[in-house]
């Protein structure tokens, strides 16, 4: 019963704490992460009201530092994901049934938990667990994260606000319902805040969810899990379980109440997904949302009159911020002829200036790449471009596996614009640069546009304006974001909504209304007050 239309205005964005030396959040993160080193935690699925474990314990250790564990996770199989999807089930009448302003509640109570409480908590686990230095933590774990459930909510309002008019002797009215079945949140291991959001977005609808994180996010995974339901989260709704892909694939795309997939990973995998969700159509009840955010392979174009530092900057923020394991990092760059010396010699620069090492230290730039199969492959493209004749490593390209997965910031300069890492994702500290004769702008905006099949974002460098608006008409379907004069990373919650298409997925838009709508169906209601009792109408009839 609604006793009242209760209102949740625009929120601020969570402001950035800046982890100055002897600052309240300096000394408190430090504190933290001493706390959880200390200790190896025994890590639960979440499945209905119970904590799950099983005999096969996998190791978390952090990447940078890959002697050192932090805990065990408890692997599931076929039976938990099973289990998973019957408490979800079990939880979805009393869920969708819950009023909005009680629903909202534990969002924004978990927004301000993060906010205060578990701040250093969440930062701390995403430094040891995914290796990010504090600010990277910070942008993300909690400010991205609490953005989300804070914006969310107020999103969510404003669309149970838009309702049909109504013509005399009638009223119209538009529900928004939660989707019939479960969804499925799978979610990858370089953003906390998508961890968060991608099984909340949903679960905010009314639905419930199966929550299958990244193996190499699950640290700071169950630390969010721990917050929502210190939130007051109701069992069930969210269930936490770590399976491998397929096992997960095989029971979700099976089940007859499958209602939608929630994701964000590799284009391959995603692409996958789809085949088998369009081969199982005839077991479904209702057709499935399909929302993913995959692959990038991100771009930044400079024009003869870009600013020097400008460039350098964007590409050195944009391409080696938390390694490059940001689906929106630069990875690839069009730099003009007549500019080209001074970016080169500055990026060089630039690159040489970072220091790499754990995130303890804060005064590390750059931490290490997540894992051993992410390490080798990185080292593969840089292998490459080391024999090739077509490219050269410019600044950067060792590799060094001793203490953890570290990859020296790298820069390839290649003359063949189609060269492989001018192409292909790599997903890690690697960019590639291609000079232009800086009077081919038109046709170096050709080749930003025909050379990868992905267009998640990208960016334009100029300081002519009619360049910059040739620019974003031209390059209007090459990125889902399209910055100017900035790098092609860093989008903020309603701000700048994220996703791009072609083989960058769905392009939903987390952080906007858009993403929103998908977790929602629609019921129009139409109420008669002065009904019809005679079928016939007055044309029917002749003077």
């Amino acid at each position: 019963m609604n006793f009242g239309y209760f209102s949740y205005p625009t929120p601020p964005n969570e402001t950035v704490l800046n982890y100055a030396p002897n600052s309240a959040e300096k000394i408190n993160l430090k504190k933290v992460l001493a706390e959880l080193k200390s200790q190896e935690i025994d890590i639960p699925m979440y499945i209905g009201n119970k904590e799950v474990r099983t005999n096969k314990k996998v190791a978390i250790r952090p990447p940078h530092e890959t002697k050192h564990t932090l805990g065990y996770f408890s692997a599931g199989d076929e039976s938990h994901v099973k289990q998973a999807i019957e408490a979800a089930l079990a939880a979805k009448a009393s869920w969708e049934n819950m009023s909005w302003e009680n629903r909202a509640a534990i969002f924004l109570k978990a927004a301000d938990l993060l906010a205060t409480k578990y701040r250093g908590h969440i930062n701390a686990a995403t430094m040891l667990g995914q290796s990010k230095n504090a600010y990277q933590a910070e942008i993300d774990a909690s400010c991205e994260l609490i953005d989300f459930l804070r914006f969310n909510v107020h999103f969510l309002s404003e669309i149970y606000k838009q309702q049909p008019v109504s013509s005399p002797g009638m009223h119209n009215r538009m529900e928004w319902r939660a989707l019939e079945g479960f969804v499925l949140a799978v979610t990858p291991f370089n953003f906390t805040a998508i961890g968060g959001n991608l099984p909340t977005s949903a679960a905010m609808c009314g639905n419930v969810v199966v929550w299958k994180p990244a193996n190499t996010q699950i640290y700071s995974a169950q630390m969010f899990m721990r917050v929502l339901k210190e939130a007051g989260l109701p069992d069930g709704v969210i269930n936490l379980i770590y399976v491998d892909g397929p096992t997960i694939g095989k029971v979700c795309f099976s089940h007859k109440d499958f209602a939608g997939v929630h994701f964000t990973g590799s284009t391959g995998v995603f692409n996958s997904m789809w085949k088998t969700i369009g081969e199982n159509m005839k077991l479904y009840k209702s057709y499935p949302r399909i929302v993913g955010e995959t692959g990038g392979k991100d771009f930044v174009i400079a024009h003869k009159s870009a600013d020097v530092d400008t460039v350098v900057t964007a590409l050195l923020r944009g391409a080696f911020e938390y390694q490059g394991q940001k689906c929106s990092a630069a990875s690839r760059a069009y730099i003009p002829s007549n500019i080209a010396a001074q970016v080169k010699k500055k990026l060089v620069a630039g690159v040489e200036s970072m220091k790499m090492g754990t995130t303890e230290d804060f005064t590390n730039f750059i931490n290490a790449v997540i894992d051993e199969k992410s390490f080798n492959n990185i080292k593969a493209y840089i292998d490459k471009a080391k024999r090739s004749k077509n490219a050269s490593i410019l600044v950067g390209g060792k590799c060094d596996s001793k203490e953890g997965w570290f990859v020296q910031p790298t820069i390839i300069e290649t003359t063949d614009s189609k060269f492989t890492t001018m192409c292909e994702e790599i997903f890690g500290p690697v960019l590639t640069i291609y000079i232009y004769p800086a009077n081919e702008f038109d046709k170096a905006m050709e080749l930003v546009d025909t050379t990868s099949p992905y267009a998640l974002t990208g960016a334009v460098i100029a300081t002519d304006r009619s360049v910059i608006d040739a620019a974003t008409a031209r390059l209007r379907h090459s990125a889902g974001n399209f910055y100017i004069n900035d790098k092609p990373t860093g989008a903020v919650v309603g701000q700048q909504p994220f996703g791009g298409a072609r083989g960058s997925g769905t392009n939903d838009k987390a952080g906007s209304m858009i993403n929103l709508y998908r977790w929602l169906s629609a019921r129009t209601i139409k109420e008669t007050f002065n009904a019809a009792v005679d079928y016939r109408y007055s044309f029917l009839q002749e003077a």
